[in-house]
């Protein structure tokens, strides 16, 4: 099965985006000097290689969206914040799954964070 291993997020500004990213997800960049441009590969951790996704419906202003986990949306939601990121949609349940919230980065990119709960209604 070919499983998504990697990403791309376009930035206008690096240096500012991998601070973000760093702060706010412990994520680390190592500039790759190869490109011609600007180019970052993102180490995100080393446990549970590969991502999972979805394919929805399209509407008049569908974007993709990276979804990260996290252990606590509100203590993440503050770390966006002072990083300078902002709230697109707060925390939001789906029933027996977990929560969910998304946003935007330094950058204008939207993202979503979401945390395990099957109490969740």
């Amino acid at each position: 099965m070919g499983r998504p291993t990697h990403f791309e997020i376009p930035v206008d500004n690096p240096d500012r985006a991998e601070k973000f990213y760093a702060a706010v997800f412990d994520w680390n960049f190592q500039r790759y000097p190869g490109a011609p441009a600007y180019y970052g590969m993102a180490t995100t951790g080393e446990s549970n290689p590969g991502i999972n996704g979805a394919l929805f419906q399209r509407t008049p202003d569908s974007e993709t969206t990276l979804t990260m986990e996290t252990d606590s949306i509100e203590k993440s939601t503050a770390k966006i914040l002072a990083e300078g990121g902002t709230v697109v949609q707060d925390k939001t349940p789906i029933p027996s799954m977990g929560w969910f919230a998304t946003y935007k980065d330094t950058e204008g990119n939207k993202f979503g964070l979401f945390t395990n709960d099957p109490n969740a209604a």
